[in-house]
């Protein structure tokens, strides 16, 4: 059956219940596991009117530490669980693109992540990453809710 499970973050309590249901799946089935986070783009804000002295961290550095907090938990929440994990970060303006592309690269055949539910003007004005995945990607998707 599936032997690779993509499971993505966005840090928000809703992903990481996805993921912690999806590591139980993943050990149940005998899958190994790709943690993955979609780092947004950062764009530099304009310091044009000011001027800093002093040694502040990159927009990089501030990215991939956020990636790095969200990822070691899945990691150590795997290793507990005795699912294998790997973990990757992809800086990405288009989240449900970054996803696709991991599990491409990863060869996952399956991807399990969290939908928020919103329907109607909400759903639509804000859209949906998880439906972006769904209706974009050939690789099955378990969502969430």
């Amino acid at each position: 059956m599936y032997k690779h499970v993509l499971l993505p973050i966005d840090g928000s309590s809703l992903s990481e219940l996805a993921v912690s249901n999806g590591l139980q799946f993943a050990k149940a089935i005998g899958a190994r596991v790709t943690a993955f986070y979609a780092a947004p783009e950062r764009q530099p804000e304009s310091l044009e009117h000011c001027w800093v002295d002093v040694q502040m961290p990159t927009l990089e550095d501030v990215g991939a530490a956020e990636a790095q907090q969200y990822l070691a938990a899945i990691a150590s929440k795997a290793k507990d669980a005795g699912v294998p994990c790997e973990t990757l970060s992809l800086e990405h303006a288009s989240p449900h693109q970054a996803i696709i592309h991991a599990a491409q690269v990863r060869g996952c055949d399956l991807i399990i992540m969290a939908s928020h539910g919103r329907k109607g003007i909400t759903g639509d004005l804000v859209g949906s990453e998880t439906a972006r995945v769904i209706t974009n990607c050939k690789i099955p998707v378990l969502v969430y809710r």
